[in-house]
């Protein structure tokens, strides 16, 4: 791991508590000469921790060009108001932000340098505040996601020229709201899932001559139009007919990503004709009803490939196998493959790196023919019927089947969940170099397996799930510095105790169990406690409890020079320079 730079040090210790703020937030004239990107890093900062409140963005407003304030719940008008008078603010984005409506964007309106705004899932904002928006001239990328506009608020978003970028997911946009976009000319991305857009509204999706992403997923539409420059495709839950209808290169339209997850098709290898096979690198098919995968044989290309929840079996991988050489990304969760179509990938996917056979059938083969694909980092082999050990022909010596999977020199994560392995199947498992995410659920394992898994070097993540651990075994476990997280849930032998006393030793793992909750609540009601205790002591006897405003504040200097004169014999009394609620009323 890198040494931290200067900057990040200085980062660190500025944002270090709240009291290191009000150190340095007064520095006015310094704070607007930084530059936007040490600006920018700084504000993240404050906001990942907390630390960022209204007037404390008025430093900033000379030097910070993005602010990513997603889901903070803190914000709302009064953020805005002074978020509307940054300078140099390119991004901006409120996502999840429920504080933020309609009429607290009013102060973003007229900012000529704005490129940048998400307002997704902020189900306050309307109608009303596309009015304000609109006037930001400047605007490139605009989300709208799940926000309360509606169509007539869509159609107004048409004098916004310079938009390269809008997502109305989740919005009824209609044909006719869509129609009178045809002006924005320079869109590039355009999302309309869930929108009311028809086969009739799809076709005037030829009005915008840069589209390279299209997302019409969740809609009617059965058939898109010829699109040139289109690259990604998503058409989920959609019944199609065809993809790119009417006339297109002899070749197939170039379409680099297709994502159909649950969609319908009447005839997938009509539907997808009007696609150059060889240009696509990303496919995903998962829980779609289809009974035949032979157009797979003609995509030599493909990086990614999503079959999940598909009614698949061995022959569709037989398929894969043939060009499966630039394969790097494969699910096969929920399909019925079993361990004979492993061992047809077997050597097949020399470049594989995720593979996923989650709540299939496969079994202890498996692992060997798996420990053939020397490039996976990522390994999901979660609620199988893989027990740990395998038998060889007659031999009754069990064989661990976990061994196999030692020659896998680059794999990081390995999810084993919902398996029901012993503590003898898992000892090859820490000879795994660089393993970084393990996550195991079984209730045959024990103290011994916890204490071989919790000091493998390197292991970021464990996950020891409803096993038999005790608090001996937990406490006598010396976990190694690396580790980070540690999930325990279902493990229902451990006490409040025991947990109390494991987060004390090692307080920068953070352990996940039922009893958590409950020791630090106790930990923060015994903190509160002593506070009390300690206030209690400090206040001398007989002081007041009721609180004492020093009224000394509300004058001057000379002011209290003068009462202080007064009170000695024989000053002259000027009575010019007492304020008047202290002079006598005779």
């Amino acid at each position: 791991m890198a040494a931290p730079t200067l900057v990040e040090k200085c980062i660190e210790a500025a944002t270090a508590s709240a009291e290191a703020v009000e150190r340095w937030r007064r520095l006015r004239r310094t704070l607007e000469r930084l530059p936007s990107h040490l600006a920018d890093q700084l504000l993240a900062r404050l906001i990942s921790r907390k630390l960022a409140f209204p007037s404390l963005l008025e430093v900033f407003q000379h030097s910070v060009e993005a602010i990513d304030l997603s889901g903070q719940k803190m914000v709302d008008g009064e953020w805005l108001a002074y978020l509307g008078a940054f300078r140099c603010l390119q991004s901006l984005k409120l996502a999840d932000c429920r504080g933020v409506s309609s009429s607290s964007i009013w102060p973003l309106a007229g900012i000529d340098v704005l490129k940048e705004l998400d307002l997704s899932r902020c189900e306050k904002f309307t109608d009303a505040g596309v009015k304000h928006i609109i006037t930001i001239q400047s605007l490139e990328k605009l989300h709208l996601c799940q926000t309360g506009v509606t169509a007539s608020g869509a159609r107004l978003l048409s004098s916004l020229s310079n938009l390269t970028l809008l997502d109305l997911g989740g919005i009824c946009v209609t044909d006719e709201a869509l129609s009178s976009l045809q002006v924005l000319t320079k869109l590039e991305y355009l999302d309309l899932w869930g929108s009311q857009i028809s086969d009739a509204g799809a076709t005037i999706l030829n009005a915008f001559p840069r589209l390279n992403y299209v997302s019409l997923l969740w809609t009617s539409v059965t058939t898109v139009p010829f699109l040139p420059l289109l690259k990604t495709l998503n058409m989920s839950n959609c019944t199609i007919d065809s993809i790119f209808n009417g006339p297109h290169p002899s070749g197939g339209v170039p379409l680099s990503k297709l994502i159909v997850s649950g969609s319908k098709f009447e005839n997938a290898e009509k539907a997808l004709s009007g696609i150059d096979f060889n240009s696509l690198t990303y496919l995903n098919f998962s829980g779609s009803l289809l009974n035949n995968f032979d157009f797979l044989e003609k995509m030599e290309n493909l990086e990614h490939l999503n079959l999940s929840f598909c009614g698949i079996g061995n022959t569709t991988l037989e398929t894969i196998a043939k060009n499966g050489n630039s394969l790097r990304y494969l699910d096969l969760k929920k399909t019925k493959v079993t361990s004979y179509g492993i061992s047809v990938l077997a050597g097949a996917v020399p470049n594989l790196e995720y593979l996923s056979l989650a709540s299939t059938m496969i079994d202890d083969s498996a692992l060997s023919y798996i420990s053939m694909m020397p490039s996976l980092q990522t390994l999901d082999l979660s609620y199988t019927s893989i027990k740990g050990y395998i038998y060889h022909g007659n031999n009754p010596v069990k064989v661990l089947s976990a061994c196999s999977l030692t020659s896998l020199n680059h794999l990081e994560s390995l999810n084993l969940e919902g398996i029901q392995l012993r503590d003898e199947t898992i000892r090859p498992l820490s000879k795994l170099r660089n393993l970084k995410y393990l996550n195991l659920r079984s209730e045959y394992l024990s103290d011994s397996s916890f204490l071989t898994l919790a000091s493998i070097s390197g292991l970021k993540y464990l996950g020891f799930q409803g096993a038999v651990l005790t608090d001996s075994g937990f406490l006598s476990c010396v976990p190694h510095e690396d580790l980070k997280k540690l999930n325990l849930r279902d493990c229902w032998l451990l006490t409040q105790e025991a947990i109390s006393l494991f987060c004390k030793r090692y307080p920068n793992i953070d352990l996940e169990h039922e009893l958590v909750f409950q020791v630090n609540t106790k930990t923060t009601h015994f903190q509160n406690q002593v506070k009390q205790r300690r206030t209690k002591k400090e206040e001398p006897r007989g002081a007041s409890k009721v609180p004492f405003a020093d009224e000394r504040i509300r004058y001057t200097i000379e002011e209290l020079m003068q009462l202080q004169i007064v009170g000695e014999p024989g000053s002259d009394i000027n009575l010019s320079h007492i304020p008047p609620e202290l002079k006598r009323i005779d």
